[in-house]
């Protein structure tokens, strides 16, 4: 079919809308069984099930007192266990333990829990931030499962029982999602 034909023919909007509710569906595939993947980790990580130990050594700012290590070294649920002036013992909740800080040097060193590192990176794409350059593939993901939930109006004629049936479950979801945000 030439351009002209193809003009005269004039294909409807809702046909177009479809070919992108196909195309963008068959890409949609892989970036949710990635994205569900990774958020089924997220989950699942506090229970250490698919975590090993894993040795840390950092080198933080030296002569800090106590009460200053969970910030300084970005875990919350430190508990510090001793202190003999010189070096500070700690530990605490999801398999931190054995923790070391020399006041002098600013050495740190302790052993926690870690997902793999392929897995932690999956579970990375849950927690992105606007500075985090995944932020942009949430984004588009997000984008995009839009995209497709307001599409999908356009795949039956208005007219249809399936269109009808539609709505109605499209109307469900919508409170489903309320009644979850107003209970959690």
């Amino acid at each position: 079919m030439t351009e002209n034909e193809n003009e005269k023919t004039g294909k409807p909007f809702s046909y177009y809308i479809r070919v992108l509710h196909r195309d963008i569906g068959f890409l949609l595939i892989g970036l949710t069984l990635v994205f569900s993947l990774s958020g089924i980790l997220l989950v699942y990580r506090p229970t250490g099930l698919l975590k090993f130990d894993t040795p840390v050594s950092r080198k933080i700012e030296p002569g800090l007192a106590p009460s200053d290590l969970g910030p300084a070294l970005h875990l919350r649920q430190l508990e510090i266990l001793g202190d003999d002036g010189r070096t500070v013992s700690f530990g605490g909740g999801r398999g931190l333990r054995d923790g070391k800080y020399d006041r002098a040097s600013g050495a740190v060193s302790y052993t926690e829990k870690r997902l793999p590192a392929a897995l932690d990176k999956l579970t990375e794409l849950h927690k992105s931030n606007s500075h985090d350059p995944v932020h942009w593939f949430v984004v588009l993901y997000g984008v995009l499962l839009t995209f497709m939930a307001v599409s999908s109006f356009w795949m039956f004629k208005s007219t249809t029982r399936q269109f009808r049936r539609g709505l109605v479950l499209a109307a469900g979801g919508f409170v489903a999602a309320a009644v979850l945000v107003l209970v959690a």
